[in-house]
């Protein structure tokens, strides 16, 4: 069923109230935003993988560390809601 019946059903169905125009982006948009999505949560798990590792070596050596490593370990959170916000923009800034 193409989109063109889809629309002319639920117009049908709305009563022509109100027209709903139901599109499809390229295939290639979605893949885009995934890619950006993941990209930025690969990066944060290896990085945590570093420090996380490296941070309980030192904590144990030197336990007044611990608020340091704690903010060392939250920094690379900012990939993931970058890349969250690179594929948002890329779904949303797409027609």
């Amino acid at each position: 069923m193409g989109f063109e019946k889809i629309n002319k059903r639920i117009n049908e169905f709305n009563g022509y109230k109100k027209e709903v125009l139901i599109t499809m982006v390229e295939w290639y948009v979605p893949i885009g935003a995934a890619v950006a999505f993941a990209a930025g949560a690969f990066g944060t798990a290896w990085a945590q993988s570093k420090i996380g590792t490296a941070g309980a070596g030192t904590i144990a050596e030197k336990p007044e560390t611990a608020g340091f490593i704690i903010i060392l370990e939250a920094i690379p959170e900012t990939l993931v809601i970058l890349g969250f916000v690179v594929a948002a923009m890329i779904i949303i800034m797409v027609k």
